[in-house]
């Protein structure tokens, strides 16, 4: 396996964590890698009351150069927002709730469970 599927399979597997972290926070996610041209992608849409969401995962090995959340630059959360809002405008306009940010980290030890971090309205 090459280092780019090896990565793909590492978010992929973060993804299917934080997907089920929110669940089980009551959340129902709609959309998985929702695509947005060359603009670029949500990893999870979801719903949480009358509330839409829309989460960035990050997913790192132990041991990496930084821990999940530090890869959420303003830069990156700007993107966030105008995704949030290309989805909102595609689905049918902003839910009364309105649109929130959410980041899950999810940190993957040498051994033992990984560790999935869920921060609420990063933006």
């Amino acid at each position: 396996m090459n280092a780019r599927n090896a990565r793909g399979a590492l978010g992929k597997y973060g993804e299917d964590l934080a997907a089920r972290r929110l669940g089980e926070a009551g959340m129902t996610v709609l959309e998985r890698n929702w695509r947005c041209g060359r603009t670029g992608e949500i990893d999870i849409v979801a719903r949480d009351g009358d509330a839409v969401v829309v989460c960035e995962v990050k997913t790192r090995r132990a041991g990496a150069f930084e821990h999940p959340m530090a890869a959420i630059t303003p830069v990156k959360v700007e993107r966030l927002r105008g995704l949030a809002e290309r989805w909102v405008q595609e689905h049918g306009g902003a839910p009364p709730g309105g649109v929130r940010i959410d980041v899950v980290g999810v940190l993957l030890p040498d051994r033992g469970a990984p560790v999935v971090e869920h921060v609420r309205g990063v933006a």
